[in-house]
């Protein structure tokens, strides 16, 4: 193992450490127009102090707020450390944001300079940026379309490097004088709620903060320096800055940023990475895409995809080290003749260890993957306590648990199953908030969650948000999640939604997947012109009535969907349906679609 910079250096710090003892080792990728392009620590180090002095020459001093607005690629990190080198600290909003959301969070937080990824989101700031005092550069990552644009105190992202290279020539020392004085307690972060229930706000996390949550990772699943990454979701996220920023410099480990997320499973082939973190989203729509290739496969190679399955089912998703002579075998030759490719095609087949986090993951989508040989290990977090809390170790751990505390985060259940955590991981506080941090941080330090859990053994099972848990009017308690990640295991449901607050029984809305149901009609015959003709289809009815009734088989009578209604549209961030991160905005989905809700009860029903 080589050797990293000490526990208690900064973000930057470690930047600069890596820069000195691992120079012209590759410390990340960019892929651009399909070909990838990397960059050396020494390289990076570079560009991060210039785009630093480059940002105190448009007058960014020590404690002040630099907000980015762009999907994951290397500016981002870039901007990221550069901001940290000259003691200044990183909020971070999403590219999905609309232009209302966005002059919330650039007041909320202070900002006085935007580092946006184009066009679109330069339009965004500048449509909005007369209400907006503090804010006082815009810098642009790409450039292209803007040539006509009044470029007074709006500046491209690479003259602000040059800008900066021109300054460090004339005072050489500000960025030491920066870094010696920086420590775990300043404010490295703001990261903003998903605000799911609510307006987001901000999060301060500190540099300490990080630095803990770094070493637990490490200390649970043995990351290094040999572990390659890829690196696609919003970097604006807790989840993605651990896997793309807090890890990699901690342990020297290479990341590689892909083109889009929308590119996410050729980047995959072309890296296949050591370590993966996926959100359900991602692992439900690589799921389905096995499923499609299979059918259009047809013939012997579906028929040998159905039997692979059937064959290891009963003993695959048990932990390896369990099985018999015979299985090992049985399993090598199914490998060989099919799960090999699938992990080819997925990208999956180097992995080392995979996560899914974020949201809760059906087990039975756990159970596919550890039959299929992908080791994912679900974890559990939040930004509150900067990233991962609880994981499972290994493959012991049951599928539908979130694992245990991470080394160094206590946890503990309330009376009412709320999941309490204490340690050096809490972070801060709320900025401008010290009444909502009061409700967050107990005066011990306790971090209540708003998650109610239970324990399984030594580990944690997630129930649902202690707010949206459904009590019918039965009185009987039913977990959304629980229910919608059931239905989500189906390759035709994209999203679903349950509802039955105070009613006789379980509903849902539901989303089609437009790929996979539109490829089931096309092999039935049955034609469609757009997602809202192919949604009413009553033939699509009836498969989504029979994808219900086979959850339903497997789930308590009181979790039954008894009904459901097919939408006509995608849920969308847009329309305020779900967040950035596409969590359901329960609130506002169960407004804007209360009549078809409410229809769905209009007939007596007899209590569940």
């Amino acid at each position: 193992m080589i050797e990293r910079p000490p526990f208690e250096h900064t973000l930057p710090q470690r930047l600069r450490f890596w820069a000195r003892t691992r120079a012209d080792v590759v410390a990340f990728r960019q892929k651009d127009f399909g070909i990838w392009h990397p960059y050396t620590w020494a390289e990076f180090e570079r560009l991060a102090r210039h785009f630093g002095r480059g940002l105190a020459r448009l007058g960014v001093t020590r404690g002040g707020h630099v907000a980015i607005v762009a999907e994951s690629r290397k500016e981002w990190v870039i901007a990221q450390l550069g901001i940290g080198m000259v003691g200044a600290v990183t909020v971070g909003i999403y590219a999905t944001s609309p232009a209302n959301e966005i002059e919330y969070l650039l007041a909320l937080s202070d900002a006085t300079v935007v580092v946006c990824e184009d066009q679109e989101q330069v339009d965004k700031v500048l449509e909005i940026r007369g209400r907006l005092p503090l804010l006082e550069h815009v810098v642009v990552m790409d450039p292209r379309g803007l040539r006509r644009y009044d470029r007074a105190r709006l500046h491209d992202f690479e003259a602000v490097v040059a800008s900066g290279a021109a300054a460090e020539r004339d005072d050489p020392g500000l960025i030491d004088r920066v870094l010696a004085d920086q420590t775990g307690a300043d404010v490295a972060l703001m990261i903003f709620t998903s605000g799911s229930t609510g307006r987001p706000k901000g999060a301060m996390i500190s540099y300490a903060n990080i630095a803990a949550v770094a070493e637990s990772a490490i200390a649970m699943y043995g990351f290094d320096e040999r572990d390659t990454l890829v690196s696609y979701l919003p970097l604006c996220h807790v989840a993605e800055q651990t896997f793309t920023v807090f890890l990699p410099l901690a342990v020297g480990a290479t990341v590689n940023f892909g083109e889009s997320l929308r590119t996410i499973q050729t980047d995959l082939r072309e890296i296949s990475p050591r370590i993966f973190l996926a959100v359900p989203r991602i692992w439900e729509k690589l799921h389905a895409s096995m499923y499609i290739k299979a059918a259009e496969a047809g013939g012997l190679r579906k028929r040998l995809f159905e039997r692979a399955f059937a064959a290891v089912r009963g003993f695959a998703a048990r932990p390896r080290a369990r099985w018999s002579l015979a299985q090992r075998v049985g399993y090598a030759l199914w490998y060989l003749l099919v799960f090999r490719a699938l992990l080819n095609f997925i990208g999956l087949r180097r992995a080392r260890i995979a996560f899914s986090g974020t949201a809760p993951i059906a087990p039975e989508l756990l159970d596919f993957y550890r039959i299929l040989g992908v080791p994912v290990r679900e974890i559990y977090g939040m930004t509150e306590v900067s990233g991962l809390a609880t994981g499972q170790r290994s493959d012991e751990s049951p599928a539908g648990t979130i694992g245990e505390p991470v080394p160094g985060l206590e946890a503990r259940l309330a009376a009412d199953g709320e999941l309490l955590m204490h340690g050096p991981t809490v972070f801060v506080g709320y900025y401008k908030d010290p009444q909502a941090t009061a409700a967050a941080v107990d005066d011990e330090g306790w971090l209540h969650s708003g998650d109610v859990a239970e324990w399984v053994g030594a580990e944690l099972r997630m129930v649902d948000r202690k707010k949206e848990i459904i009590i019918t009017s039965g009185g009987k308690n039913v977990s959304p999640a629980e229910v919608e990640n059931a239905l989500k295991t189906s390759p035709y449901i994209r999203e679903a939604v349950a509802v039955g607050e105070r009613r006789h029984f379980v509903a849902a809305l539901i989303q089609i997947d437009y790929e996979t149901v539109g490829k089931w009609a096309e092999d039935n015959g049955i034609t469609y012109t757009n997602y809202r003709n192919l949604a009413e289809n009553p033939k699509v009815r009836t498969l989504i009535q029979a994808e219900i009734d086979r959850v339903n088989a497997r789930m308590p009578r009181v979790q039954n969907v008894r009904r459901f209604h097919l939408l006509a549209k995608e849920l969308d961030h847009d329309d305020g349906e779900v967040t950035a991160t596409l969590k359901l905005r329960r609130r506002e989905i169960n407004e804007r679609y209360a009549d078809l809700i409410d229809a769905l009860y209009r007939e007596t029903e007899q209590p569940a």
